[in-house]
C-alpha cells in the first residue's frame, strides 16, 4: 500500500505579497463541495432519487456540510456543476432557466437555503454555445447571464470552455469577469480557460489569468482513481516553472476536486491527495457523498493542520523538489516566522514504489532546501487532528 508522510518543519518566513483580481475574494484557496466528479450528469430522479442533480441533493449536502463539521473548518461553498438547466432559454426573456422538475423552487430559493446555513452558493456555466453536457452556454448572452447570477445571489461562478473557440477566450473570459464585477455582487470567478487552450497546443497567458480570474483549471478533469491523481501531480511537477509563480492570494492554480470518500482511493492514498493538494495551495473542493464518507476519511478531510497548510496566508504554491528511488518530495514555504529570514516548510514524501514492504530511504536536509543553521522542529501532520 502506498504511504505518505507529512512533515511540518518549523523555521521562519519572509514577507510575501502578490497582486490579484481586484474583487477582494479568494485570498486563500476556496474550500467547499462540488457535484461533478461524484454525481456527473445524473438527471433521472425517478431512477436515482438520491443522486440526481436536483435541489434536494444540494440541500442535503448543505445540511451535512454543517452537521458533520466541515463548515466549521472552512468548507463553505456548495457548487452546482453542469446539468442544472433546461435545454433552452426562456423564449420571451432569453434568460437561463433552471430545470423546472429538478429545481422546482428555483435557484434563488436554493441560494437562500444555502445562505441560511451560513454557506455560500456556486454555479456553473460555459463560455461556449453549449455547456459540456449540451445545455445553453453564455455566448451572446454574457451580460444577461452575469446579471442572472447576481439576481440569484450566486457567490462563486465556474465558467467552463466546451463548444468555444480557444482564440476567443483571451478576450471573452476577462469580459465575463468584468460583467460579473459590474453587477455589484461579489462572486469568486473560476476559469477553465487554460485547460482548453493547452489541450489544443496554445500556451495560456498566465499574467492575464491572474489579472482576471480568482482560480483556473490547468489540466484535465480528475477521475476517481489514484492514476488520475498521479497524472495531475505529474502535470503540475513538469510545468511548475511555468505555472507556479502565478499562484497567490486571490489567484490560484486548480488541480481539480478532492475525491476522498468515493471508491477509487484507499485510506493511505486519500492521505496522499490531501497532503499534495495542500502543498499545491489548491482549492479544497470535495466531490463525494458526504453521508457515506467513512470516519477515517472524514478525519483526513478535516485535519485542521493540513487545512492550515493549504490555507497558509503567504499563498506560495509548493513544488516537487526531487524524485529519488521512486520517492517524490514536495515542499512549500509557510508561516511562522523567525528573525533569520528563513521560512517554515510543509514537506510531503510520496512513494510511487510498489514494494511489498515499507521502503527505507535517507535524505540530506540540503536536498530538501532546508539550510537553516538554527535547526528544525519536525511535526508529522497526518498523525494528529
Amino acid at each position: 500500500m502506498r504511504e505518505i508522510q507529512k512533515l511540518l518543519v518549523s523555521l521562519t518566513i519572509i514577507t510575501y505579497s502578490c497582486y490579484a483580481l481586484d474583487n477582494g475574494l479568494a485570498r486563500t484557496p476556496p474550500m467547499g463541495w462540488m457535484h461533478w466528479e461524484r454525481y456527473r450528469c445524473i438527471t433521472d430522479c425517478s431512477k436515482y432519487p438520491d443522486e440526481c442533480i436536483s435541489e434536494q441533493l444540494f440541500k442535503r449536502t448543505s445540511d451535512y456540510l454543517v452537521s458533520e463539521g466541515y463548515a466549521d473548518l472552512g468548507y463553505e461553498y456548495i457548487i452546482i456543476d453542469d446539468c442544472w438547466l433546461e435545454k433552452t432559454r426562456d423564449s420571451a426573456t432569453e434568460k437561463l432557466v433552471e430545470d423546472r422538475e429538478r429545481f422546482p423552487s428555483g435557484l434563488k430559493a436554493l441560494a437562500d437555503y444555502i445562505h441560511g446555513k451560513g454557506l455560500k452558493f456556486g454555479l456553473y456555466q460555459d463560455f461556449g454555445t453549449q455547456t459540456c453536457a449540451g445545455y445553453p452556454g453564455v455566448i451572446k448572452h454574457m451580460a444577461l447571464d452575469a446579471q442572472s447570477f447576481a439576481d440569484w445571489d450566486v457567490d462563486y461562478v465556474k465558467l467552463d470552455g466546451c463548444y468555444a473557440d480557444i482564440n476567443e477566450m483571451d478576450k471573452g473570459y476577462p469580459e465575463f469577469g468584468r460583467l460579473l464585477n459590474r453587477t455589484g455582487r461579489p462572486m469568486v470567478y473560476s476559469c477553465s480557460w487554460p485547460v482548453y487552450q493547452e489541450d489544443k497546443g496554445k500556451l495560456p497567458d498566465y499574467k492575464a489569468l491572474k489579472e482576471h480570474c480568482n482560480l483556473w483549471r490547468n489540466w484535465q478533469d480528475i477521475n476517481d482513481s489514484l492514476e488520475s491523481v498521479f497524472k495531475i501531480m505529474d502535470y503540475f511537477s513538469k510545468n511548475q516553472d511555468r505555472i507556479q509563480p502565478h499562484a497567490g492570494p486571490g489567484h490560484w492554480n486548480d488541480p481539480d476536486m478532492l475525491i476522498l470518500g468515493n471508491y477509487g482511493l484507499s485510506y493511505d492514498q486519500s492521505k496522499l491527495q490531501m497532503a499534495v493538494w495542500s502543498i499545491l495551495a489548491a482549492p479544497l473542493i470535495m466531490s463525494n457523498d458526504l453521508k457515506a464518507v467513512r470516519p477515517e476519511i472524514r478525519e483526513i478531510l478535516q485535519n485542521k493542520h493540513i487545512i492550515a497548510v493549504d490555507q497558509d496566508p503567504l499563498g506560495i504554491q509548493g513544488r516537487r523538489l526531487l524524485l529519488k528511488k521512486d520517492i517524490e518530495v514536495w515542499s512549500r514555504p509557510i508561516i511562522p516566522v523567525r528573525t533569520d529570514g528563513n521560512h517554515s516548510y510543509a514537506v510531503a514524501f510520496v512513494s510511487r514504489r510498489s514494494d511489498g514492504a515499507p521502503y527505507a530511504i535517507n535524505f540530506r536536509l540540503n536536498e530538501l532546501n532546508l539550510v537553516s543553521e538554527k535547526g528544525y522542529i519536525v511535526t508529522g501532520l497526518l498523525a494528529i487532528n
